[in-house]
């Protein structure tokens, strides 16, 4: 079993900045690419920011220059720095990881439970 616990969303104003943090935990072996997603409402869940456990990284182009996707690998935690924030990034923001598990070992998906983001203008 593996688990993303995700925090740090909330409301901010327009201009403000948010670090959202996912941490996985559980019979993990390794952790290939983390990255975030969004899901505004109406909305369909669209790719944010991914990283490799090479620390190769991939933004969206509405959020390029304005966020910051990181990892820690011995924490097994990812974290997203939002800066410049818009009322547009208002979106319940999701935590995905791609996990080699162990007993049984097995490739896994895993998804955190998001964190809301609003950000008000």
């Amino acid at each position: 079993q593996v688990q993303l616990v995700e925090s740090g969303g909330g409301l901010v104003q327009a201009g403000g900045s948010l670090r959202l943090s996912c941490a996985a935990s559980g019979s993990i072996f390794s952790i290939n690419a983390m990255g975030w997603y969004r899901q505004a409402p109406g909305k369909q869940r669209e790719l944010v920011a991914a990283i490799t456990s090479g620390a190769i990284t991939n933004y969206a182009d509405s959020v390029k220059g304005r966020f910051t996707i990181s990892r820690d690998n011995a924490k097994n935690t990812v974290y997203l720095q939002m800066n410049s924030l818009k009322p547009e990034d208002t979106a319940v923001y999701y935590c995905n990881a791609n996990v080699f598990a162990r007993n049984p070992y097995r490739y896994l998906e895993v998804w955190g439970q998001g964190t809301l983001v609003t950000v008000s203008s």
